[in-house]
């Protein structure tokens, strides 16, 4: 009777607990992380009788939880890859929106500037016309202004991202570690604390969601978490932390430093995964392209615009006065160079944009070792050739940067360094990405707008030929003529001085020798051939030679040394029909141009001129594009990427849904089943009570039988 009491007793023992169990699934089937837990039973030693052995009840011998070790592992790369796609998404949909957009793009304002001009170029001497170019241009500058401080407020939103997220995962980690050491506590008894185990586990899927974690199982059953490149985030019970801080070259885009100890690592390069990981991908991939490719445009439209205006005549007959702010104003140049601020010197610089059409839409970072410059192009990684001049009177350093598999091929930008470097100094160069929010209409008189070409050809009347000659195109303009030029040399402005001193210039066709041949020139006037790229202006022209009949091009350069200031003015025209021995055909200052259109004709066909992102290792404009293609191709590129972000955010959804799904089969609380167990339960408990309502009568009736 006794066995079968102790029998009854330890069947209801195990009912209850497995009731309890039940309860306590129910009771969490909400609890993030939770794992289903059972209980594990086996028999208790059986006793031995002269009819065999008799077993004495059951035991509970464990109450384990249903995991899975790598169900949990797929579940949380899935979980950081999945939050990864989010913040990325989240934030290029916003610019994809921005750049794209009619109200908010380029597009839209560049078409109507252009409009305005071509409009302007058919009555040039409309002021109403001319005052729209203006009131055109300025709303262009300030949509690309809009644009910039729109990039820039995603770029602070990241930096403010980055501090909450390093918040969060320094939080988690304390989390984890403290888990580790009461888990590490209480394992020794060889029962794991199952709770404590899910807590855990949960808590290091949520920091998932902030940044990419490697996870490694310890001997005592704590977790050593690493981050990056292996830095030690977790290990055992102590914890490390993380924290956004401002960047050693550029104060305004937060880096994110590890820090152990008293040492500090950077890796902003390292981290992928999790939100963290999508903001810095999204910020390097996106962002600093897109804040250089507008920066680049916006410094193209104000060079090509401004150059063009330089090379031509308003309606009072003056040289034409910029449109656009001076890119190379100084208080923009020092702007483009930042030193890191781990430099021991105290070297400032200043970047000077010298030829749009060569700049590319990336950052350089230039270091110097003690003995010379090296500098490489971060958008590739390519190392730039650096060719620096010191000045030891002034104690600063020109440098020229140029690409290394063809020399000469500049990046279209050089760079003066003030001051004494110190080895291992480091400098970062941003020769766009300023270039959207400093481009400023300047210009506020519509007179000034230079719409007329700088000289004007007519033949003489007493000609006995057929021959006609077009009006002269200056297609570029050179100071100092004897230095070299350099590859696709942007024009200097025209010298009002000099060109009137073209006076009564002719040229005279000599039909035996089938030229055309300048008549005697004006002081300080001389003609050579075209100066060829890379090469200084060569000596006097021998004669223009044509071919009657036909329809002939003529170049020449026209040289002025009248005033303070030598120019080489590069002409270009053409003669056609048959002119006969003797006849003129004059080239001269265009006084009298208010109704002239060349120059205004021929800033609005700088809409589809190749200007922009010339290939360096190709001596051809034709590999450039225009203003509109390339506006169209950054479009294109983050439009592209939006695309993909899309798809990704659907597939790793997918893929996270699935990871989810197979670790709650097996860990997840079925609610149907344990109400089963309930019942199942509840009938166990009663069975067991009425096996000890069993041994009880049979020891009531055996005392009976003695009364």
């Amino acid at each position: 009777m006794a066995d079968l009491l102790n029998i009854g007793l330890s069947g209801l023992s195990a009912a209850k607990t497995n009731l309890s169990v039940t309860g306590h699934n129910i009771t969490n089937v909400n609890t993030p992380g939770y794992s289903r837990q059972d209980t594990v039973q086996q028999t208790r030693p059986a006793q031995f009788s002269g009819a065999g052995y008799i077993g004495s009840g059951t035991s509970l011998v464990d109450i384990r939880r249903s995991y899975s070790e790598f169900l949990t592992t797929q579940l949380r790369s899935s979980t950081a890859l999945n939050a990864d796609v989010k913040a990325y998404k989240s934030q290029i949909d916003q610019l994809d929106s921005l750049l794209a957009g009619s109200t908010t793009g380029i597009t839209p304002s560049l078409q109507s500037f252009f409009s305005a001009m071509q409009t302007a170029a058919e009555d040039p001497s409309n002021i109403p016309a001319r005052q729209l170019v203006l009131a055109e241009a300025e709303g262009l500058t300030r949509r690309f202004n809009n644009i910039y401080d729109s990039i820039n407020a995603q770029n602070e939103f990241i930096n403010k991202q980055m501090q909450s997220v390093t918040g969060q995962v320094n939080r988690l980690a304390g989390t984890v570690a403290e888990l580790n050491k009461a888990i590490a506590g209480v394992g020794a008894n060889s029962h794991p604390p199952n709770d404590l185990l899910d807590a855990r586990d949960e808590a290091v899927r949520e920091l998932a969601t902030f940044i990419g974690v490697t996870v490694v199982p310890q001997d005592n059953n704590s977790l050593n978490l690493f981050i990056g490149s292996g830095q030690p985030l977790v290990v055992g019970g102590q914890a490390n932390s993380i924290e956004a801080v401002q960047g050693n070259a550029d104060p305004t885009r937060f880096d994110i430093n590890f820090i152990s100890g008293g040492s500090t690592q950077n890796i902003s390069k390292m981290i992928t995964g999790g939100e963290m990981g999508g903001l810095l991908r999204f910020r390097e991939e996106v962002l600093d392209q897109t804040f250089n490719s507008v920066g680049r445009l916006a410094l193209s439209i104000n060079q090509e615009v401004n150059s063009l205006l330089g090379q031509g005549l308003d309606l009072k007959g003056n040289v034409g006065t910029a449109l656009f702010n001076n890119i190379n104003d100084p208080k923009l140049m020092g702007l483009r160079v930042l030193p890191m601020q781990s430099n021991v010197s105290a070297v400032s610089g200043e970047i000077r944009i010298n030829n749009t059409k060569l700049l590319t839409a990336s950052d350089y970072r230039l270091e110097y070792n003690g003995t010379g410059y090296s500098a490489f192009r971060i958008s590739d990684g390519a190392q730039i050739q650096v060719t620096d001049v010191a000045d030891p009177i002034t104690n600063e350093v020109s440098l020229s940067f140029t690409d290394l598999p063809i020399p000469g091929r500049d990046q279209g930008f050089s760079m003066t360094l003030s001051g004494t470097p110190n080895p291992g100094d480091q400098f970062l160069l941003q020769p766009t990405r300023r270039g959207a929010t400093d481009v400023e209409a300047v210009l506020d008189q519509a007179d000034q707008l230079a719409f007329a070409a700088p000289l004007r050809s007519e033949a003489n009347l007493q000609n006995k030929g057929t021959g006609t000659v077009g009006q002269p195109s200056v297609d570029m303009v050179l100071n100092n003529p004897a230095t070299p030029l350099p590859d696709n040399f942007v024009a200097d402005k025209l010298n009002l001085d000099n060109l009137q001193a073209l006076d009564n210039l002719e040229l005279v066709f000599n039909a035996a020798t089938n030229e055309l041949e300048f008549a005697s020139l004006p002081a300080g006037v001389s003609i050579t051939a075209v100066p060829q790229e890379g090469q200084a202006a060569p000596g006097a022209h021998p004669g223009l030679t044509i071919t009657p009949g036909q329809t002939n091009t003529l170049s020449y350069a026209i040289q002025v040394n009248v005033g303070s200031e030598v120019q080489s003015y590069t002409v270009k025209q053409t003669i056609s029909g048959t002119p006969q021995n003797g006849d003129r055909f004059s080239v001269s200052f265009n006084q009298h141009g208010v109704s002239d259109n060349r120059n205004a004709l021929k800033l609005a066909d700088l809409q589809n001129k190749q200007v922009v992102g010339l290939d360096a290792k190709v001596k051809d404009i034709a590999t450039g594009m225009s203003f509109t293609d390339d506006y169209g191709n950054t479009i294109e590129r983050v439009g592209t990427l939006t695309a993909q972000a899309r798809q990704d955010d659907i597939a790793t959804g997918a893929v996270l849904q699935q990871a989810t799904d197979n670790r709650d089969s097996l860990s997840g609380v079925n609610l149907d089943e344990e109400a089963a167990n309930l019942i199942k339960f509840e009938q166990y408990y009663n069975a067991s009570a009425q096996i000890i309502q069993v041994a009880r009568s049979l020891f009531d009736t055996l005392i009976s039988t003695f009364r």
